[in-house]
C-alpha cells in the first residue's frame, strides 16, 4: 500500500490506544506504520493509506478514545522519504551538513519533519518519536548547507508556530564522530 497520507493519534491510555488501533482497522482500508507505546506511559497509533481512508480511520479511532485522546494529526500529501525516515532500520551515508529539529511532540515533528523535505534538497536521516525521549520528537536531516539551513527554518517554523519548540540546529561541517551517533 503506498502511504499518500497519514493520520496518528497520541493516548494518555495504552488499553485505550489497543482499543483505537483495532477501531482504526476497522473502520477503513489503512494499515498501521506504528503502534506502541511511548514515554510517558502514553500510546501511539500511526496509520497510512489513501486520503480518505485516513481520514475516515482517524475519526473513528478519535470517537473510540473514550476521554483518553491527547492529540491527532491527518496528513494529506505526505512526502514520501518522511515514512522512511520513520522506519529508518539502514543507516544512510550523511552527504554535507546536519540539520536536527527538536520538538515537545510527535503530531507537530511529523509535520515539521513534512515541511523541511518539502522545502529543501535534503534527506531524511532519521524521524524519532517518544521513544526514550521523555515523549519528546526528533528529525535530522543531511544536504548541502545551504538545502539544510532552508530544511531547518521550514520545519521550526511548524514546531514554533504550534508552540512545542525544542531546538532546531544547523552543523556545516559535522565532524564525523557527531554523524557516528546520528546514524
Amino acid at each position: 500500500m503506498n502511504e499518500k497520507s497519514i493520520g496518528l493519534l497520541e493516548l494518555s491510555s495504552i488499553a485505550a490506544g489497543f482499543l483505537v488501533a483495532d477501531t482504526m482497522l476497522k473502520a477503513s482500508n489503512v494499515r498501521i506504520l506504528l503502534s506502541r507505546s511511548i514515554c510517558s506511559g502514553k500510546y501511539m497509533v500511526l496509520i497510512g493509506g489513501e486520503t480518505a481512508a485516513v481520514e475516515a480511520a482517524t475519526a473513528a479511532g478519535e470517537s473510540a478514545a473514550n476521554g483518553c485522546l491527547i492529540d491527532s494529526l491527518t496528513l494529506a500529501n505526505l512526502h514520501p522519504d518522511v515514512i522512511t525516515a520513520i522506519g529508518r532500520t539502514q543507516p544512510v551515508q550523511p552527504d554535507g551538513a546536519l540539520g536536527v529539529l527538536e520538538s515537545f511532540n510527535v503530531a507537530t515533528m511529523i509535520k515539521a519533519a513534512d515541511a523541511a523535505a518539502k522545502a529543501a534538497d535534503i534527506e531524511l536521516l532519521e524521524l524519532r518519536l517518544a521513544m526514550a525521549l521523555g515523549g519528546k520528537a526528533f528529525c535530522t536531516m543531511t544536504g548541502d548547507v545551504a538545502s539544510v539551513q532552508a530544511g531547518v527554518a521550514a520545519g521550526r517554523a511548524v514546531i514554533a508556530e504550534a508552540g512545542v519548540l525544542v531546538n532546531a540546529v544547523v552543523i556545516s561541517r559535522p565532524h564525523p564522530d557527531v554523524y557516528r551517533e546520528v546514524i
